[in-house]
């Protein structure tokens, strides 16, 4: 890429922090790619950088914007390419590139930006669950258009215990009372997973029942509910066109 390309013509940063398990990611992708997918972003607009296998993103600058995917890791755990990843975030951050986190990109984002990150006091939330605007939700710009309770698909055992001066919450559930969050005009994270389908949410509880079953959650009947998300699904082509349109 050469320093002649306009700004429009920049990749969207994919920072990839890990993958479902291999049984998974044969059937339905990577989570880097189900995030490219859900973006609406074509294989030439994106740079996947699989950030939890060592690899590096380039300066911010390179970029229109940033997306961070879900991960089976955890922040809590500081593992050296999440703490090199948490101080690329910061830079980004003071650089005003636009970015959006996703369920571990939704904790890093807080982690990297000053909040606190740790085990969700209500316990695992996973299934589809109902989502709930806040007043300042539904006043966002992002978020025109969207129902003020919409259906979405869960999958974290951890969460966000404290948030930043500035933040602003934009959605709870039942059990998680920062769903998604504006940390700048530009900045945005999401602890539901938008890009999940109903089939991955599903299969991924039927393959993980007897763990969950031990936590005395019935992963059948939760897989037995799981439905579709068509209004969550839209949220990262929102963010891109509100935020960083090409």
């Amino acid at each position: 890429m050469t320093a002649s390309l306009s700004a429009h013509a920049l990749p969207v940063l994919i920072l990839h922090t890990g993958d479902p398990n291999d049984t998974l990611r044969a059937r339905h992708g990577g989570y880097g790619e189900q995030l490219r997918a859900a973006a609406g972003l074509a294989p030439e607009q994106a740079q996947i950088v699989p950030v939890f296998r060592g690899e590096r993103p380039q300066a911010p600058s390179a970029y229109r914007a940033a997306l961070i995917t879900g991960s089976p890791a955890m922040v809590t755990d500081h593992e050296p390419w999440s703490e090199d990843t948490a101080q690329w975030l910061r830079t980004a951050a003071a650089a005003g590139l636009p970015m959006f986190g996703v369920c571990y990109g939704h904790q890093l984002l807080a982690y990297a930006l000053g909040g606190e990150v740790g085990d969700n006091p209500a316990g695992r939330e996973v299934g589809t669950q109902a989502i709930t605007l806040t007043e300042a939700g539904l006043n966002d710009a992002m978020l025109q258009g969207m129902p003020e309770h919409f259906p979405a698909q869960t999958v974290h055992m951890q969460t966000l215990l404290r948030l930043t001066d500035g933040a602003r919450v934009l959605a709870r559930s039942a059990m998680d009372p920062h769903q998604l969050i504006r940390w700048t005009p530009t900045c945005y994270s999401a602890q539901f997973h938008p890009e999940f389908g109903a089939a991955f949410l599903r299969e991924h509880l039927e393959y993980y029942a007897e763990p969950y079953g031990r936590e005395g959650i019935d992963a059948q009947a939760r897989a037995q509910a799981v439905g579709d998300t068509p209004q969550a699904a839209t949220l990262l082509r929102r963010f891109l066109r509100t935020c960083a349109a090409a």
